[in-house]
């Protein structure tokens, strides 16, 4: 009985749910229906903003040209009545940004640089780093333009400083220049100077010259060194001249070269200062200090009188090799270089090379330059005017005077006769020419 009753309340326990299932079924139906309208009007609600958002887009649109130009003109406005403070503050705030790195990263260059060259000058002496002169470098891709007005600038000094520079051979007409220049090679134009005119009172023309006895004329010729050689050569040129000029000395490079004993340095030395006939004298002084002053690296002297001869006009060319020829003798020596009395050091870029103490530098000048006799017997009034001293004759030199310089052809190896070098037994005396 009790389990037939329990039963029966689960039962009816169901049908009560049941029932209230449905009713609550019933009564959410009705809610639904609304909820599904809700949703189709929020769907109706979106697409009408969207369209009404397309059309307020539209309207911006076609507003947009107005709006711009108005701005534009409001812009227009502004910059003629107000300057533009904003713009010009921003630009130079970015500047300021880098000025300032800039401002610091200098001193720490600045300060690098001065302890590097600390050590250097507190290494020198006060006395030389007071008269120290800066050597003049040439750029390293130097234009020919560059170059020309370098060099003439170099010229124009030397003329300044030897207004009075001249062959230093005594001669009275182009036989004798010829002759003695022939001579100069391998000794001093001092000691042709003082031989020469023995030669030419006992032999004054080519026809003289070239029928003397060889044996006469070697001894003659003794002190120049390479006295048989150069006897050979005098007379060889003198009878050349005698057969084929006429006893002339001919006045074109092309007849000159032809001569026994003569070069194209020679016969320009002829041209240049007999004839009045420009030319350049490339001798070991004049291919000394062009090299020097980074006019050519050139060493052939054919090479040398082409690249120096491109620099200036012909005109110059004769009294350009007097200006370089008298520089290389009496201040830019070949072996030490007076540079600390040298007048163009600021000009030079080889400045150093040599004594910088101006001091010890004037103890290295010759000639005129140092209170010495010069190298003629003979010299231009010119000379003589600015303080030169004519050199004493043969057997006169005082005991222990030096005896500087070089020839006028300036050669240190063989002659252009071919002679052997100085020091053999043929010359008789040890090589001269201290440069």
């Amino acid at each position: 009985m009790a389990a037939a009753a329990k039963k029966a309340a689960v039962a009816k326990k169901a049908a009560v749910a049941k029932r209230t299932a449905k009713e609550s079924a019933k009564k959410n139906a009705p809610a639904k229906a609304p909820a599904k309208k809700t949703r189709a009007s929020g769907a109706a609600a979106t697409k009408s903003a969207a369209a009404a958002t397309r059309a307020k887009k539209a309207a911006v649109a076609k507003a947009a040209p107005a709006k711009k130009a108005a701005v534009a003109e409001e812009a227009a406005v502004a910059r003629k009545s107000t300057p533009a403070v904003k713009p010009t503050s921003a630009r130079k705030a970015v500047p300021t940004k880098k000025a300032v790195t800039a401002k610091k990263a200098e001193p720490t260059k600045k300060a690098v640089t001065a302890r590097k060259a600390e050590p250097t000058e507190k290494a020198l002496p006060a006395e030389a780093a007071s008269v120290r002169v800066a050597p003049a470098t040439p750029p390293r891709n130097e234009s020919h333009t560059a170059l020309v007005r370098r060099a003439r600038r170099v010229n124009r000094e030397l003329a300044e400083v030897y207004p009075y520079a001249h062959p230093e051979l005594d001669f009275a007409n182009p036989f004798q220049l010829v002759v003695a220049t022939v001579l100069s090679a391998q000794t001093t134009d001092l000691r042709v100077n003082q031989t020469t005119p023995a030669l030419f009172a006992k032999y004054p023309t080519p026809e003289d010259l070239a029928a003397a006895n060889p044996e006469e004329v070697e001894e003659i010729l003794r002190p120049t060194g390479f006295f048989r050689a150069k006897t050979k050569s005098v007379m060889g040129l003198s009878k050349a001249l005698r057969d084929d000029f006429g006893g002339e000395v001919p006045g074109r490079l092309e007849d000159l070269v032809k001569l026994p004993g003569v070069g194209r340095k020679t016969a320009f030395v002829v041209l240049g200062n007999a004839f009045g006939r420009p030319g350049i004298t490339v001798d070991t002084h004049f291919q000394r200090l062009v090299r020097r002053w980074q006019w050519t690296d050139a060493k052939e002297p054919d090479k040398i009188e082409a690249a120096v001869g491109a620099l200036f006009p012909k005109s110059e060319w004769t009294m350009l090799s007097h200006h370089v020829i008298f520089h290389g003798r009496r201040i830019c020596h070949a072996r030490k270089p007076a540079c600390g009395a040298c007048p163009i050091a600021p000009l030079c870029p080889a400045y150093g090379e040599g004594e910088t103490d101006p001091e010890k530098a004037k103890k290295l000048l010759k000639y005129e330059k140092g209170g010495f006799p010069g190298q003629r017997l003979n010299p231009p009034q010119a000379y003589l005017d600015a303080g030169g001293i004519p050199a004493p004759p043969l057997g006169a030199t005082p005991p222990g005077a030096p005896e500087p310089g070089t020839s006028a052809s300036g050669s240190s190896g063989a002659s252009e006769s071919g002679a052997p070098k100085s020091g053999s037994p043929e010359s008789g005396s040890p090589a001269r020419g201290t440069g």
